[in-house]
């Protein structure tokens, strides 16, 4: 009865048992009798106490306040079949399932733990350190708040577990090993007598200062609603918390009662003030009285029976025998589960987990001398500003986005959100383990056992480090004898199994190790790729042949030869340069073709189709002599390679030793992903050894090919000149700092490292140490092809219809040209009307013969093309004349009759 939750919902019953009987509409003709046991907190007394309750044949159970005296009162309640309602037995693990007589009419901590959860991802964190009392109801909670995080990618990163009855001493030493710990977001769950002493300590302890974050559950809130005068030193030890309280929607209903509660709690001398659990026990009441009158109502009777199973031993004096089953609890459980009213909590009604239907809280922050709201979380919508049950009414939205809060004053009186984590207090250093290579010192170099560790990864690691808000302390431990690589993936391996807090140096980022590890950002770029070694292709007499293809030279030969006759064709009948013996003709074409090729023609072209060709080939010849330079330019000075090797997939079917970095991820990839025998691989540790075995090759014990990361093949190329890189990169990854799953310190880390590449400071880290130039990557100089039709039949196929076009055009022409002509030419000869007598009929006959068809013979056509057009224009325009003088003639001289 004496306890923060006692002393309210004690008196809240009895109010509600004189309001039930008080009220004709519920148990109109039964009086509810009210049978009170004091378990004075204590797991014995409260099962004797139970036992003793039992003996007075009672129809239900409301309590207890505390789960550990639950779980034993729930196993006697199975037995005798007798409800019990518990308005403060949070523990999730009181279910259905295990104690089928069990109802909890208050929310169960497994949705304040979502609550608790909601709020840390909201800001955030990822990492939280739970304080909690060593008990039923601390455990349970505890369990489900691990539960509540892993689903939002957080986690209990230290649980801080203080016994039952623990004095000030242990209080202080459970909260000082808890503040050894990475983690500045402490959740507190305990019970409200003896909660209060968590923060006296860890005030002392200075964990109450800026930089700490403090949730804490419901149990904290009932203190603070149930504090009567507020005791201001108390005060003091609380700012900055962030506290759950149990939701109770405002109504009149429960002002009333409110003011009930305080006017009877002020008459009976009780000091302390009305809390949540208050109004939870008073609506459990409540809930009885309807599930008795439902279950009266159905006809059903109280009745108790013996259990045969309890009896007195001879050797006992327990009264067992006394203990009577209830013969209708099953019917008043059922009554119970289908209880459906609103009370002073809100919706009084059971889901088919048995939980409350509406599970709600209010978020408090403390400050001054009391607490402000800034918030509330439901399961419904989770965070909000807006009461739960204005939300009830809208469509559910529980994404991140709608997650809201009021600002929060923490402790220390900080407005500025907690990071929620810090580099542990223990005077322990960083154990950052760092490969020794047998080569590549540009990347990471130092002694067997040395701290004095440099390299680029080095300076881009403390780089990073110095950006931190924080200090971080780091020992550098290396790993490696410097004669041979070491495994990289066994690195990663004492990271996860905590003999390493972080590896630093050229870790690529690959699947297998991210299982193992957190990586941070990473800082560069890499990449598979091809080395293969390179020779300089040896020069023939017949080199300037190469270029073309045999089918490419065949063709543009043909097309010269082709373009030099259309131009003939076109230019023959109005240019005279186009003109002469056969010879020259023939000469003439074959000059005229070629010449073009070096634009030295000296034929003028006159004709318009003549001059529309030229254009177009000589752009032809234009882009042929631009190909055959920059080919022949590439044949000349390409470097060939010495193993016909060009890429991953050449590479994986040429059945050569393949050469591999000791130590790194490639010879796993070749394997698993490639499926390259393991027997083909040679593992290499320096640059030396790179090189001797390329240039060995795979017929003297070497290798054809090596396969590594780009940033080692640019220093090995910075060295060695007579190997390229052939084909493209193959994989995409980059280098970063692994870290122990889930640090905080990879998060702080990879911002760090993205604040160096915007600042330009990571490109100049990169400059500092790769200085070395370069020899030329270009795998394009690398195995030139001669230059086929492919590449050019388009051009030559818009070049010979263009030609083909300007040649239909022109006899065309020449077509209807010598259809003029044929017929000004018949109607120039003398007609039969022009002659007389026998000789003129028999000079008709003979002109018949002689006439030609419209179009003339083939060759008078070609004659016709062959002759100037000059003339045949001159002509055309003679004969018309003549024909009018030949008339003017025959009249004059035409006899008499």
């Amino acid at each position: 009865y004496d306890s923060v939750i006692g002393r309210a919902a004690r008196l809240a019953i009895e109010l509600a048992v004189d309001d039930v009987n008080a009220d004709r509409t519920v148990l109109a003709a039964t009086r509810l009798s009210l049978v009170a046991q004091d378990t004075n907190c204590s797991g014995f007394l409260g099962t004797i106490e139970a036992l003793e309750l039992m003996e007075k044949n009672v129809v239900a159970v409301i309590g207890p306040q505390s789960s550990g005296i639950g779980h034993v009162i729930s196993h006697v309640v199975n037995e005798l079949h007798v409800p019990l309602l518990s308005f403060a037995a949070t523990d999730p693990t009181l279910s259905a399932s295990e104690y089928p007589y069990f109802i909890r009419t208050t929310m169960s901590d497994y949705f304040q733990m979502n609550a608790v959860a909601s709020i840390v991802d909201y800001y955030q964190w990822k990492e939280v350190t739970a304080i909690f009392a060593d008990d039923d109801y601390g455990r349970g909670g505890v369990s489900a708040l691990g539960d509540a995080l892993a689903t939002r990618r957080a986690k209990i990163s230290h649980k801080a577990a203080i016994p039952p009855n623990s004095n000030t001493e242990v209080i202080n030493d459970v909260l000082f090993r808890a503040n050894m710990m990475e983690s500045r977001v402490m959740v507190v769950h305990a019970n409200p007598d003896t909660g209060m002493r968590i923060f006296s300590v860890a005030n002392k302890l200075q964990m109450m200062a800026s930089g700490y974050v403090w949730i804490v559950t419901d149990w904290l809130a009932a203190v603070l609603d149930s504090s009567a005068s507020r005791d201001l030193k108390g005060m003091s030890h609380i700012q900055g918390l962030v506290v759950l309280r149990q939701h109770t929607p405002e109504s009149d209903a429960k002002d009333k009662f409110t003011t009930k509660w305080n006017n009877a709690a002020r008459s009976r001398g009780i000091n302390s003030g009305l809390n949540s659990y208050g109004f939870y026990a008073y609506d459990s009441v409540w809930a009885v009285a309807r599930g008795i009158d439902q279950f009266l109502d159905n006809g059903q009777q109280v009745n108790f029976s013996a259990d045969p199973r309890l009896h007195r031993s001879k050797d006992s004096t327990l009264q067992l025998s006394t203990l009577k089953v209830f013969d209708g609890g099953e019917q008043m459980l059922q009554q119970l589960l289908l209880t459906n009213f609103t009370g002073l909590t809100g919706l009084v009604q059971f889901g088919p987990d048995r939980n409350l239907v509406r599970p709600a809280y209010d978020i408090l922050n403390v400050g001054g001398s009391g607490s402000r709201l800034i918030g509330y979380w439901s399961n419904y919508s989770g965070l909000s500003v807006a009461a739960p049950e204005t939300l009830y009414q809208k469509p559910s939205n529980a994404s991140s986005v709608a997650q809201r809060l009021y600002n929060v004053v923490w402790p220390g009186d900080s407005t500025t959100t907690p990071k929620g984590w810090v580099f542990p207090n223990n005077g322990q250093p960083l154990r950052v383990g760092v490969p020794i290579k047998a080569s590549f010192k540009e990347l990471v170099a130092g002694g067997r056992g040395s701290d004095n560790v440099t390299g680029y990864c080095i300076d881009i690691f403390n780089a990073a480090i110095r950006l931190l808000p924080y200090p971080v302390p780091c020992q550098f431990i290396t790993i490696g004898d410097g004669k041979k690589n070491p495994n990289y993936d066994d690195i990663i391996s004492m990271v996860a199994d905590n003999s390493l807090d972080a590896a630093v140096g050229d870790f690529a980022i690959v699947r297998n190790r991210t299982k193992m590890a957190e990586f941070t950002q990473p800082y560069i770029e890499s990449g598979l790729v091809i080395v293969a070694p390179v020779q300089r292709a040896p020069s023939s007499a017949w080199a300037f042949m190469k270029p073309f293809t045999l089918e490419m030279w065949c063709v543009t030969c043909a097309l010269f030869i082709f373009v030099g006759i259309v131009v003939w064709i076109l230019e023959h009948r109005t240019n005279e340069e186009f003109r002469g013996s056969p010879r020259r003709q023939i000469i003439t074409i074959i000059w005229f073709s070629f010449s073009t090729m070096f634009f030295s023609h000296r034929q003028n072209t006159g004709s318009a189709l003549g001059r529309f060709v030229l254009i177009i080939w000589l752009f032809v010849v234009l882009i042929i002599n631009s190909s055959y330079t920059a080919s022949l330019t590439s044949i000349l000075t390409v470097q060939q390679l010495s193993t016909g090797i060009t890429g991953i997939d050449n590479l994986i079917s040429s059945g050569l030793p393949i050469g591999y970095q000791a130590g790194k991820f490639t010879k796993n990839y070749l394997i698993e992903e490639l499926s390259i025998p393991e027997s083909r691989l040679v593992a290499l540790n320096t640059i030396k050894e790179y090189a001797d075995a390329l240039r060995r090759g795979s017929g003297d014990g070497g290798v054809a090919a090596i396969v590594d990361e780009m940033p080692y093949v640019e220093i090995f190329l910075s060295y060695h000149c007579d190997f390229r890189i052939v084909g493209q990169e193959f994989t995409k990854e980059g280098w970063g700092f692994a870290f122990q799953r889930d640090s905080p310190l990879a998060a702080d880390l990879s911002t760090a490292i993205l604040q160096l590449s915007e600042s330009g400071q990571l490109q100049r880290i990169h400059d500092e140490w790769f200085t070395r130039p370069s020899c030329s990557t270009d795998d394009t100089e690398v195995g030139a092809t001669s230059l086929g039709l492919r590449s050019f039949w388009g051009l030559f196929l818009v070049c010979a219809l263009i030609c083909l076009l300007a040649l239909l055009v022109f006899f065309i022409r020449v077509c209807w040209q010598y259809s003029r002509y044929s017929s000004s030419e018949a109607a120039g000869e003398p007609g039969a009307a022009d002659a007389v007598g026998p000789t003129a009929a028999a000079a008709n006959a003979v002109e018949r013969q002689r006439r030609p068809s419209r179009f003339g013979s083939f060759r008078e056509l070609v004659e016709f093309v062959d002759k100037k057009e000059a003339e045949v224009k001159r002509a055309m325009k003679r004969r018309p004349s003549e024909k009018d003088n030949q008339a003017a003639g025959s009249s004059d001289t035409q006899p008499v009759s």
